[in-house]
Formats: structure tokens, sequence, C-alpha cells
């Protein structure tokens, strides 16, 4: 057993931003009785606590499981039954605003983005340390999401454009549909160290499991550190590579 697994969350422990299933729930419960967990992702606090917290048992134990939001760009621990900060490296508004004119400035250059179309909820999105740019909207229904950039070919045009006007910035891809900006240097690999060194495990002693490890992917950072991988399809092969933890080597 690791001494620690890090998750992606969409597309690895849920399908985009809907909840964890009861089993998968139960799954990870029973992971947090035996090891720390970490799930790292792009969304804001608020969105793992719908997807995640309030899925799992009510005697799950919380005091193991750390959470990544913002690609990274914070972490919380559960201490004396509440969700704490031990860091989070915030963007200022001014900051936030830059990033938010770049992003309008990229849609209308790149055109990969109809904006004539009906947008599920807000297309920019202010997370405190990340601003996210959602094609379809915030809320958009999962089948459109997978249906509008498999190849990840519009947000590649979005990144390139986002990640030249914006040097002092990283840029990456994430989800479906996003775009996920970031200061510069923080990204999942960050996060991956910051827990690691916070813990005092080391990254090798560490595993990451997500959907996206290939070139391109949300997940491509952490190839960066040195915690083992391993990749999975969707959250059914999640479930049974959590299985698989438990059974000895």
């Amino acid at each position: 057993m690791n001494k620690l697994v890090f998750f992606d969350l969409d597309g690895t422990l849920a399908e985009s931003k809907q909840a964890l299933t009861s089993e998968m729930a139960a799954l990870v419960a029973a992971l947090l009785e035996v090891t720390p967990v970490a799930v790292i992702s792009g969304g804001a606090l608020p969105q793992f606590k719908k997807q995640i917290i309030e899925q799992l048992p009510a005697e799950t134990n919380l005091s193991n499981l750390y959470l990544l939001p913002t690609s990274g760009a914070a972490l919380y621990e559960y201490r004396h039954d509440n969700w704490h900060k031990v860091y989070e490296e915030h963007l200022s508004q001014k900051e936030s605003h830059t990033i938010e004119a770049a992003m309008k400035e990229a849609i209308a250059a790149t055109g990969v983005i109809d904006l004539d179309h009906h947008a599920w909820g807000g297309r920019i999105e202010h997370r405190g340390a990340q601003v996210s740019l959602s094609a379809l909207g915030q809320q958009a229904p999962l089948i459109l999401k997978k249906e509008w950039d498999p190849t990840r070919a519009k947000r590649g045009k979005l990144q390139t454009y986002l990640a030249a006007a914006l040097p002092d910035f990283t840029v990456t891809i994430g989800g479906k549909t996003t775009i996920d900006i970031t200061k510069r240097g923080i990204d999942k690999a960050y996060g991956v160290r910051k827990l690691c060194d916070y813990l005092h495990i080391m990254e090798s002693e560490a595993l990451y499991v997500g959907d996206e490890l290939e070139k391109g992917g949300n997940d491509e950072a952490v190839y960066k550190t040195e915690v083992q991988t391993s990749v999975v399809k969707d959250p059914t092969e999640t479930g049974e590579l959590i299985k698989k933890l438990f059974s000895p080597a």
C-alpha cells in the first residue's frame, strides 16, 4: 500500500462535476481507513464538498483526506470538525482582472467558442487561486461537454493564445471544456510536492491516479514529480484499481 494516494476528480473519481456514486464513496471511505488520500482538481472548494464530502458515509475518517482545489493552488485538511486551509496561492484582484481580460481576448481571437450559443452558467469563474474559462458555461450538461472538444484541439488554441498573452501565469487545460489559469509555476505537480512535503512523505512513495496522464492531458504535470502513476479511463476503472490496492502484492 502506498503511503499516500492522489486522485484526480472529474473523469477519475466521478464524471465531470457529478457527485461520487455510492459505490465510489464507500471505496474512498474504506481507503481512508488505511492510508492518506488526496484529491486534486481544478474546481474550487465548494465543488469538492458537493462532489465528494457530502457523498461520503457519516463515519468516514476525514482526518486522512486532503483536498487540493484549483489545480493544487490550495490545500485543505480536516481538523477539529472543520476544513482548514494549509496554504493558498491567491491571485490578487489585479491579476484576476488581467486574466479575465486576456480570456475575453482569446475567445474573440480564436473563435472556438460560439458566444451566440446559450451558455449554462457563467463562462469565466474566479476561484480565488485560479480563474477558469468554461467554454459552454460552468453547469453545461455532461453529454455536451464530452462532445465539444474530445481531441483538445479547441482548448489547445485557447491555451496557446493565453500562454503567450500571460507569460507570468500558468495556463492549463482542465476538465472537458475548461482552461485554468493560476500563478506561474502552480499546477498539479506543485500540489503534489507541497502535500508530500507537508506530510513528510517521499514523492516516490505516493501514487497518482488520473484519466488524463497522457501528453496534453490535465494530469500530465505530475510527471514532473517522482510519484508513481496509474492511468484509468473512467470512474469504473478507478473503482477496480482501489479494490486492487487492498489486495496483497
